[in-house]
């Protein structure tokens, strides 16, 4: 396959996941003042594990930019967009081509899905999302915001944990069925 086309099959894929992503996130969440809960992060991990960290960034970074654009929660801070597509890279630069059967080795799972998992709910989701939130709202509060955030994180890193291996596995198959995916 050349280089163009494989390019061109990454674009679309790209496109139908940062799709999805806002779908899930716009649409199928619970969004409320305080805790903001979805599955948005499922289409960026996918991309992640089958197309690398460039991409699951364009993913994540699209999604919330399309999602503030069309249908926005407040008003847009760059922060979120920035936050959102390093989100992305992370999963990418942590899970991409890696095999189901690597939670055979402990020492590998916990480096490769723990550690991305912690890196994007705790630094990049808790800490420095809290941070833009805060100062959207020009809030003196920053640990009021975090303390109600906290309850977010303890549902979404056990949530990302138990679905990243699926996603990992689904993928092998995917691999398998279609060439140009790997």
């Amino acid at each position: 396959m050349s280089k163009t086309n494989k390019y061109l099959i990454n674009v679309c894929i790209v496109a139908v996941l940062s799709a999805l992503g806002f779908v899930l996130d716009r649409f199928l969440s619970i969004n409320t003042s305080a805790v903001k809960i979805n599955l948005a992060f499922i289409p960026a991990a996918f991309a992640a594990i089958l197309l690398g960290p460039v991409c699951a960034a364009c993913v994540w970074g699209l999604t919330d930019l399309i999602g503030a654009i069309l249908l926005p929660f407040g008003p847009y801070h760059p922060g979120f967009t920035v936050c959102a597509a390093l989100m992305g890279a992370v999963y990418g630069v942590f899970l991409y081509n890696k095999r189901p059967d690597f939670k055979q080795n402990k020492v590998m799972y916990l480096f490769n899905m723990v550690v991305p998992v912690l890196i994007n709910c705790i630094v990049l989701g808790l800490f420095i999302n809290t941070f833009w939130i805060s100062m959207l709202y020009s809030s003196k509060t920053y640990w009021g915001f975090f303390a109600s955030r906290l309850i977010e994180y303890a549902i979404l890193v056990p949530v990302q944990l138990a679905v990243i291996p699926v996603l990992i596995t689904l993928s092998a198959r995917l691999k398998k069925q279609f060439r140009f995916l790997g």
